[in-house]
């Protein structure tokens, strides 16, 4: 169940300066997060999906390093996305 090409283009269009900025940050951490999301649901109903658990924590822990960088490149970006995708209380 992988983010179907219109999800992935209203994600860029909302994180991204332009339609063909793919490679910001924010986007990709965007786009990381829609993933998550659904493999999450996939795992709830599938709780011995061992191989895509494995999956879901690699992407956890990119998501992870890209949200380090942002905070160090840009605190105000980084803070922005946060709350964009309400990912901390």
């Amino acid at each position: 169940m992988p983010v179907t090409k219109e999800e992935k283009a209203k994600i860029i269009e909302q994180f991204g300066k332009d339609p063909k900025n793919t490679g910001s940050p924010e986007v990709q951490i965007a786009i990381l997060t829609q993933r998550i999301n659904m493999l999450s649901q996939h795992l709830e109903k599938f709780k011995h999906d061992r191989s895509s658990k494995r999956g879901l924590l690699m992407l956890v822990g990119k998501r992870r390093a890209l949200l380090n960088y942002l905070k160090k490149e840009s605190e105000s970006r980084y803070l922005e996305v946060l709350k964009k995708l309400d990912l901390r209380k």
